[in-house]
């Protein structure tokens, strides 16, 4: 009885119960897949937005062609610090927090082209851009076999690859067609790319996260790195973005001016016709070579991308801007079926927990591929004639690309995988 009055007496209190979290809602894999293949695109899409407007930048603040060199120089080896440095961070604390860090510094980067008001700004911008299209790109590469509902190696890859040659396409298209209305020009086209990015990054905040063993950062230079059991795989793969990016290169910096001459024009939509035609026909190849085993693809695609850059040559020579169409088309569709079986070659390969830092180390290859030749294209082009240097460079990169085609044929039993 004592016991009893003594329990009633204590005051009421709740038992203490743990309330679960709520789970954060997130993506479906099928639309985080479509995201993150968007953030490919993006990048190289946010890498051509500017270029329609060098023109406008030099005589604006009187650089020389050297500088204008220098420029995109600052965003080719941004890229590379990033993926050289940090490229496989992604596997170490997670996709999802690499590629929002990547994509707010694209945001910024893009507020800071559309304020500039000098070339120093561009030189900054450009810089910022171009680390943050590296932690992008490795870090959306590697997420992409993690979130296809059948992590099928091809139809990755096939992915990865359209998505870099529609970015190009779409970058170069837009921002020309943005530039050629008239309305605010040095402003209109980043608007437009803040946009996207915007929509990028809210999707990026929403997706899922696809490691599932993550850590903290680790204050160490994170290299990337290529493991033993996949050396081969990416050597071809190499060899393949060599040629296939250098004439992507020579296009990029040179393509404009030579079209503008050939076809005897100014406006900036036709003078970037060959960038978009290129990626229009590298496209096609890729969805038409997309299940074809890789080593065909590369050798095949190597042949053709070689004789679209001879035909490129032989253009340049003759003042046709006919040839000039003509070899982008070929060209375009070389430059996508080599890009696409190397890159199906290597994807089918890695290691899962190396995904990041191998993609990283791909992307290296891909874009020491496309700024090198650019740059020193640059360098030559202010003492030869434009002709002169495109058929400089464009006889090279054919001979790399035949180089590629016979490597991908004398491995072809090693890496016919389909």
């Amino acid at each position: 009885m004592e016991a009893s009055r003594f329990t009633i007496a204590q005051p009421f209190r709740p038992a203490s119960r743990a309330v679960p979290r709520a789970r954060r809602w997130t993506l479906p894999t099928q639309a985080a897949y479509a995201l993150v293949a968007g953030v490919i695109g993006l990048g190289l899409f946010a890498s051509l937005t500017p270029s329609p407007l060098y023109h406008s930048y030099s005589v604006l603040w009187s650089f020389s062609p050297l500088t204008l060199t220098l420029i995109y120089a600052t965003y080719a080896f941004g890229v590379l610090a990033t993926l050289i440095l940090a490229g496989g961070v992604s596997d170490i604390v997670g996709r999802r927090p690499v590629l929002l860090v990547a994509l707010g510094g694209l945001l910024v980067s893009t507020v800071l082209f559309a304020v500039a008001d000098s070339a120093a700004w561009l030189f900054v911008a450009r810089g910022l851009q171009g680390l943050a299209t590296g932690a992008a790109l490795s870090a959306a590469s590697a997420a992409l076999l993690e979130l296809h509902p059948r992590r099928d190696p091809a139809g990755v890859g096939l992915t990865n690859a359209t998505a870099a040659a529609v970015g190009i396409g779409l970058g170069m298209l837009v921002s020309s067609l943005l530039v050629e209305i008239g309305w605010h020009p040095r402003v209109l086209p980043y608007a437009v790319l803040f946009g996207l990015i915007a929509i990028a990054f809210a999707g990026a905040y929403l997706m899922p996260e696809s490691v599932e063993k993550r850590s903290r950062l680790r204050l160490t230079v994170a290299r990337p790195a290529v493991p033993t059991v996949v050396r081969r795989q990416f050597l071809l793969a190499s060899l393949a973005v060599l040629s296939s990016w250098s004439i992507g290169a020579l296009f990029f910096s040179l393509g404009p001016q030579l079209a503008g001459h050939l076809l005897g024009t100014t406006n900036v939509v036709v003078a970037g016709i060959g960038i978009v035609v290129l990626a229009g026909a590298a496209v096609v190849a890729q969805r038409v070579t997309g299940r074809t085993a890789p080593w065909i693809t590369t050798a095949a695609g190597s042949v053709a991308l070689a004789a679209g850059v001879l035909v490129i040559v032989a253009a340049a020579a003759t003042a046709s801007g006919t040839l000039y169409l003509l070899g982008s088309v070929v060209g375009g569709a070389g430059f996508g079926a080599a890009f696409l079986g190397g890159l199906r070659t290597l994807v089918a390969a890695i290691p899962p927990a190396h995904r990041a830092s191998v993609m990283a180390a791909f992307f290296v290859v891909c874009y020491v591929s496309l700024s090198v030749p650019a740059v020193l294209a640059g360098v030559v082009d202010t003492y030869l004639p434009l002709e002169t240097t495109f058929e400089i460079f464009g006889s090279v990169v054919a001979a790399i690309a035949l180089v590629v085609a016979a490597e991908a044929w004398r491995s072809r039993p090693a890496v016919d995988v389909r």
